[in-house]
């Protein structure tokens, strides 16, 4: 595996669960695989869980790390070309990126959406440099439009979790005080329609309809409480406008209707359902006290699964070395 940024790259998804499985019975079985091995974590935004379980499952698997956070520590770098360099900007991607390949085996990265231009981030520019100029395997740490650790450890709590064979699991959108990007949520989306054994449906407001390709199959339905209805699992999350229907809305906050917030009457709902977001939460804008706090809430647990979900995509990369 040369690059990993969406479900497809795993290959069949029933054999990645199995050894995910497999890996968490035994975090240090491959352990040999990282010997004298480096990965190379670089890091254009801030990061807590991203951080810390990518370090730690490179480490289970004996490798070497080396952490670089872009805005802190390194020279700004600069990622158009044709740039007149005459700016607070002293070194260019083009040349740091190779640099950096020279000194590791992987590379994982983390680089935000704009949120200003929709073509310039669906098109993955930054990621794409680093996959064509570092010459090394690259793995997304959560990008412009998408985070696959994050979905990957979505999908193993939730079938640690699930008590029906099918689960009805629902995306809604709720409220937040800030632009965020639409990685989560496209990757949860994608991840979900590519399981078997999962009944998607994804809630939101008119006009907040998220990249059919990454919708699939499911099932999107405007009205939150007729998608919560037996439900067996909640994935909230919030995400600025798409811009799929209205172009000139992408990266925009179009809605704050705080009757999305998810509460105890929101789960009342549903089918004794799970509560699940990908973290950090603003509590209630996104999700109410009494729900995160409850015995159904699956945050930490999820959270955990992405040391899990890491280590597999990195053993796979070692082993195509």
């Amino acid at each position: 595996m040369k690059s990993f940024i969406n479900v497809e790259d795993l290959g069949p998804l029933d054999k990645a669960m199995a050894e995910a499985f497999e890996i968490k019975n035994d975090r240090y079985k491959y352990q040999h695989l990282g010997k004298n091995k480096t990965l190379m974590m670089i890091f254009f935004n801030n990061s807590l869980r991203t951080r810390l379980s990518t370090q730690k499952a490179a480490m289970n698997l004996g490798m070497n790390v080396i952490v670089l956070d872009v805005n802190a520590g390194a020279w700004k770098l600069e990622t158009e070309r044709g740039v007149i360099m005459d700016g607070d900007k002293s070194e260019h991607l083009l040349e740091a990126i190779p640099v950096m390949g020279c000194y590791c085996d992987l590379i994982g990265v983390r680089s935000f959406a704009g949120l200003t231009d929709r073509e310039y981030d669906y098109a993955e520019t930054v990621l794409q440099q680093f996959i064509k100029y570092s010459g090394r395997p690259v793995f997304a740490m959560e990008t412009a439009t998408v985070h696959p650790l994050q979905a990957f450890a979505d999908l193993i709590t939730i079938e640690e979790h699930k008590v029906v064979e099918r689960p009805k699991v629902v995306l809604t959108w709720a409220p937040h005080c800030r632009a965020l990007p639409q990685a989560v949520p496209n990757s949860f989306a994608q991840w979900m329609n590519a399981a078997p054994d999962v009944d998607l449906v994804i809630t939101h407001p008119e006009g907040y309809e998220l990249d059919p390709k990454f919708v699939g199959n499911a099932r999107v339905e405007y009205d939150q409480k007729k998608a919560f209805e037996g439900a067996d699992f909640i994935y909230a999350k919030n995400w600025s406008n798409p811009g799929v229907t209205n172009p000139a809305d992408y990266g925009k906050i179009t809605s704050k209707d705080m009757s999305w917030t998810v509460d105890t009457e929101h789960m009342s709902w549903t089918n004794n359902g799970k509560f699940m977001h990908c973290l950090p939460v603003r509590r209630n804008l996104i999700v109410t006290d009494d729900v995160i706090e409850s015995p159904n809430s699956l945050v930490i647990p999820e959270a955990a699964n992405r040391e899990i979900s890491c280590s597999v995509v990195i053993k796979r990369m070692l082993e195509a070395l």
